[in-house]
């Protein structure tokens, strides 16, 4: 695309000093090692299970690169820092794996304190949350899959309604877009249909509810298609946020134990077709419609820049966002800002601890994605390497 290269390394790192670099560097090169991942994760996985001590090694590492802080004050920096460059934030609280009603609440108040922290601050937004941050997989299951609940469960998952209800409806209160993450397909069902209650209920005036939509779902751009006919039908904006999928091997597994036709792409060129027809679809129908292209390929998004500028958009129109993972993928999203399009890094933060599992499946993702950590390490090493050649 003209005037914009992500192989432009001294954009994309910018920000950081050759202390972090190296850190950097040394990360991915450790990450570029299956065994070294896999023993590391089992290792962080039992030290979970026996509650060791282990915020010593995880913090000046992988957490360091991957996580703004413990808290939303801890991440103030990395979100000046950011803004520096022409690159918003939104706050993740990475929570996972609660099960019972003392978690489900602490992760209200802390969700509901992050829409609040967002409101006023262009410099982070949207907020954003996990359904499953909120009930029990048991209920997100047999809801989804329409099976008899009992009086306990029918309570709880009117419970999960009320607790997505409160954030949404303070999310519209202040202005705050809310980005409600997609779950395992036979949760997915169950969400859907709350977050499209909430959207007729609170995107009537502009696009406050945002739906996730996992591309590597056969099923995708079909729901696509139906669900924004069905925004416009009832006259509510549609907020949708793409990704392509980060639950395949799961998904897969699943499918075959149990017997069903497995849900998921064949094989990736299908994904990249439908997530490209998804972007298309959505650029036609802006009308009514609010684009968050969550992705690291770097094809959908010269794809999706150059619609932007095809269709003879202003770069920053706020109907469009790119958007990658903090520590992943910075030659995306500094180039990106740095030619005026808007660009959103999601920013974990959370106790040492509680942030373990999302970590883990940093490491994992870096290491099963073809290219991922080669692609990382590439870039790095051609910066590093500038800098020494403009030193000399």
């Amino acid at each position: 695309m003209p005037g914009i290269s992500f192989e432009n390394t001294a954009i994309a790192f910018a920000y950081k000093d050759n202390r972090a670099l190296f850190r950097a560097w040394l990360l991915f090169t450790l990450l570029s090692s299956p065994l070294l991942v896999s023993l590391a994760n089992l290792f962080l996985k039992l030290a979970l299970r026996l509650h060791l001590p282990v915020a010593w090694l995880v913090r000046p590492t992988v957490y360091q690169h991957f996580v703004g802080g413990e808290t939303l004050a801890e991440c103030t920096p990395t979100v000046e820092m950011l803004q520096h460059y022409g690159v918003r934030s939104i706050l993740d609280y990475s929570v996972e794996g609660t099960e019972n009603e003392e978690d489900f609440e602490a992760a209200l108040v802390e969700t509901l304190q992050s829409i609040r922290n967002a409101s006023g601050n262009p410099n982070i937004p949207f907020a954003v949350f996990k359904p499953t941050a909120f009930t029990t997989s048991a209920v997100l299951e047999k809801v989804s899959a329409k099976m008899k609940l009992s009086p306990g469960e029918q309570k709880e998952a009117e419970a999960f309604r009320e607790r997505i209800d409160t954030l949404c409806r303070t999310g519209h209160e202040l202005g705050v877009p809310v980005l409600i993450d997609a779950e395992d397909s036979w949760y997915q069902a169950f969400i859907d249909e709350v977050v499209t209650e909430m959207m007729e209920k609170y995107n009537r005036e502009r696009a406050i509810v945002f739906n996730t939509l996992q591309m590597y779902r056969r099923d995708r751009l079909d729901h696509l298609r139906r669900a924004h006919k069905e925004s416009v039908q009832k006259g509510y904006y549609y907020g949708v946020k793409f990704v392509r999928g980060a639950y395949m091997e799961k998904e897969r597994r699943r499918a075959w134990k149990m017997g069903y036709t497995d849900p998921i792409q064949p094989d990736k060129p299908g994904t990249d077709r439908d997530y490209d027809a998804a972007l298309k679809y959505s650029m036609d129908h802006l009308d009514n419609m609010v684009i968050f292209n969550g992705t690291h390929n770097e094809k959908s998004s010269r794809y999706l820049a150059e619609m932007i500028i095809q269709k003879g958009l202003q770069r920053n129109d706020p109907r469009v966002w790119f958007a990658q993972l903090y520590g992943m993928s910075d030659h995306i999203s500094f180039n990106l800002a740095s030619e005026g399009f808007n660009v959103a890094k999601y920013v974990p933060y959370g106790p040492v601890r509680s942030v373990m599992p999302y970590l883990i499946r940093r490491a994992e993702e870096n290491t099963s994605i073809a290219g991922q950590t080669s692609r990382e390490l590439r870039l790095l090493r051609s910066e590093r390497a500038r800098r020494r050649k403009e030193k000399s």
